[in-house]
């Protein structure tokens, strides 16, 4: 009785000592600047943006160097000056937000697939397929909009924000197994985190990303309400979607809206920069 009543005691010691540990990691900061759509969520980070910067670097390197094997990188020389010069401008326009960014190793690729998609990895690695803007016939304020919403999830070091918190919602499943050994119930706990925990974050990081995308899209001298028109595209590929509660991204009506009323807000920076 004795052996097996230090054993539980160990135990309860190493799972307040590691819930301590992982929690004390965490740092409560600000990725950006507000700007004029007014993002001032604070974030907590558990790992560094280095390590998050050089684990994306070496993921885009491994896939430009894949496509380029299938000769599926930049094809079309026209299409990539027209994405390329859409992504200096708007790449111009961070500094609005973090001034640092002028300083991040940009780079814009456009990689040939049917698949209708676009990133921009920690750090500043864009891509853009083709088949965004083939199947699109995307104008150049709407590709402005796909890209600026892109830019922003790495200005706002969104993935970075996601890792720490997978990170995070596996310390109560940790904890319970080390307490129990029960994998089954430490399993039931990872899966009610995510869901009650990264979801709704998850919806939080796309509006953002909306919002941050439509100014630097209006400061680049491109039309901010293309971002509705964008969607409107989007939603139109067809597809089953799920109810915005269970969703990691906005439903498209409460999207629509939220561009909109954004979009008016900085219709005057899009108008002086027409003026420029």
């Amino acid at each position: 009785m004795k052996g097996k009543f230090s054993v539980m005691k160990r135990q309860h010691f190493l799972v307040g000592f590691l819930g301590v540990g992982l929690l004390a990691g965490c740092q409560s900061v600000q990725t950006t600047g507000a700007g004029q759509v007014g993002v001032t969520r604070n974030q907590y980070m558990g790992v560094s943006a280095a390590q998050v910067d050089a684990a994306s670097a070496q993921s885009y390197r491994k896939m430009l160097q894949e496509a380029e094997a299938k000769k599926q990188l930049n094809r079309d020389p026209a299409m990539v000056a027209r994405v390329q010069g859409i992504a200096k401008k708007l790449i111009a326009q961070t500094v609005h937000f973090r001034a640092d960014a002028l300083n991040w190793q940009w780079e814009t690729n456009v990689f040939q697939s049917n698949e209708v998609n676009a990133f921009c990895m920690a750090g500043g690695k864009i891509g853009i397929y083709s088949g965004l803007i083939e199947k699109l016939k995307i104008t150049d304020d709407e590709l402005a909009a796909v890209m600026g919403h892109e830019i922003a999830h790495a200005l706002r070091e969104h993935v970075r924000e996601q890792v720490s918190r997978q990170q995070a919602a596996q310390i109560p499943g940790l904890l319970v197994a080390i307490a129990t050994g029960n994998r089954a119930l430490a399993d039931l706990s990872d899966t009610l985190t995510q869901v009650s925990f990264s979801l709704p974050r998850s919806r939080e990081a796309e509006s953002e990303a909306d919002l941050i995308g439509v100014e630097l899209a209006a400061r680049a001298g491109y039309d901010p309400r293309a971002a509705i028109t964008l969607w409107q595209k989007m939603n139109g590929l067809g597809g089953a979607r799920p109810p915005e509660f269970l969703s990691t991204h906005p439903s498209p009506s409460s999207r629509q809206e939220e561009l909109a009323r954004m979009s008016e807000l900085v219709m005057p920076l899009y108008e002086e920069s027409r003026r420029r």
